[in-house]
């Protein structure tokens, strides 16, 4: 065994071995042979440690930050930080492309709208896309960085829960196009209130302000105009006074919308749940329009977007009929998906909910103003799920966890219902579907 010490490496000569190794990995798990291992750290790992492994597997290469053994030194690559090395092989990849960057961030619908878009523009366009939620600070390089030359159109959704966040992705991104889908009461612990929300959110549009980019703005909400005040090019798209306008056709169970001026498409059936996705197909539909994807791609691309991983779901189970929207919640979303499931046209309707995580000390009020909303409505059942939901006084069934939710669900057996189950990641609420 040899202990590696090796002389602080450049990333740009480290760019030059991705040219020849351009697979990144960051967990040994997933490593295949040739790849180039990057050893992160964070709270709770330590990837350094993982470096010896690494290159046991294989890997072409192993980016540390601090001595490590290895069999083969000649393999160990130590540079200064090992996440801002991947941000900045990310910024000098994003430089050798000359085509359309799009970031997409906002406090609900980023993901959907990410994936509503990548079928358009990827009907007409070669289009690489951010995988599933890898929105983060090492999410996007990994995202950037797995770009091939062919690319013509590129998809980059940001998340983010506090300030300067989308500014420093921006940074090594570039954005040349840009959508905020809408900001609402999410993350609010490290934002601080609706106001720091729209701040945070806000960097990308200032980052497109600054460099002469154009944004896709939702023109029915005041705040998204003001937001966007100075960017040189502006698309709007809404219900009415936009390029593009839609209205809902019908909202329940599956949205389907009427496009009322700015495309020649006329009408577009989703398989998506809820009237609350009607402003994420219409930004689809407006980039669609911007790039010039042929009408009939466009439609048949968002007619045949299917959903996945808990995100506006329409599952059928037994004689039942589930709405699945469990990846994430946060007090506008849920308000949302209540408001639209009271709509739906049945007898018998069930809500299991789990707590909105993130809300700092505005958690305790907004799960409180959920159940006042939940009150307004009639329901066959009630079940509320962890976080503050358990402190606060109400009449419904009440769970600990999602395990406990899923067994009060079997029990109860229900049959020829709508039941709507939501709540935030951390609460795991598509376990309740589990066996």
């Amino acid at each position: 065994m040899c202990l590696n010490l090796s002389i602080m490496v450049a990333a740009e000569d480290i760019y030059k071995i991705y040219k020849q190794f351009p697979n990144i990995q960051t967990d040994t798990r997933k490593l295949q042979p040739a790849d180039l291992f990057f050893g992160l750290k964070g709270e709770n790992f330590n990837g350094n440690l993982f470096a010896e492994k690494a290159i046991e597997l294989g890997a072409a290469y192993a980016i540390v930050d601090e001595q490590v053994k290895s069999p083969d030194p000649q393999k160990i690559i130590q540079v200064e930080n090992v996440l801002k090395t991947l941000q900045d092989l990310a910024k000098i990849h994003r430089l050798q492309f000359n085509i359309p960057f799009l970031a997409i961030t906002g406090s609900n619908g980023k993901t959907t709208t990410k994936e509503l878009i990548h079928a358009v523009l990827s009907s007409f366009f070669k289009t690489y896309t951010t995988r599933g939620n890898l929105n983060n600070h090492i999410g996007i390089p990994l995202t950037i960085l797995g770009i091939k030359e062919d690319a013509q159109m590129a998809v980059i959704e940001m998340g983010a829960n506090h300030l300067k966040e989308i500014a420093s992705y921006c940074e090594y991104t570039l954005p040349t196009h840009g959508i905020i889908t809408n900001c609402g009461k999410a993350h609010l612990e490290g934002f601080g209130s609706i106001e720091g929300v729209r701040k945070g959110k806000g960097e990308l549009f200032d980052y497109l302000r600054t460099n002469h980019g154009t944004a896709f703005v939702m023109w029915d909400y005041q705040y998204l105009r003001e937001m966007s005040k100075g960017i040189s090019t502006i698309i709007k798209y809404g219900t009415s006074d936009a390029d593009l306008t839609g209205i809902i056709h019908q909202g329940t169970p599956l949205l389907s919308i009427d496009i009322t001026s700015g495309s020649p498409i006329k009408n577009i059936s989703t398989k998506l749940v809820g009237d609350y996705n009607l402003s994420n197909v219409l930004a689809a539909a407006a980039v669609g329009n911007y790039f010039k994807v042929p009408a009939e791609n466009m439609k048949t691309a968002l007619e045949n977007y299917t959903p996945s991983n808990a995100r506006s779901q329409l599952l059928e189970v037994n004689s039942n009929k589930i709405i699945l929207d469990a990846y994430n919640a946060n007090p506008s979303s849920m308000k949302a998906a209540i408001e639209n499931f009271a709509n739906i046209q049945s007898n018998k309707k069930i809500l299991i909910l789990g707590a909105m995580a993130e809300l700092g000390s505005e958690s305790l009020q907004e799960h409180k103003n959920i159940i006042e909303l939940i009150g307004q409505n009639s329901w066959e059942a009630v079940a509320l799920v962890g976080g503050d939901f358990l402190r606060i006084k109400h009449p419904y069934n009440h769970f600990e966890n999602s395990l406990k939710a899923k067994n009060w669900f079997q029990e109860k057996k229900f049959h020829e219902a709508y039941i709507l189950i939501k709540g935030s990641r951390s609460m795991q609420m598509e376990r309740v579907l589990e066996n």
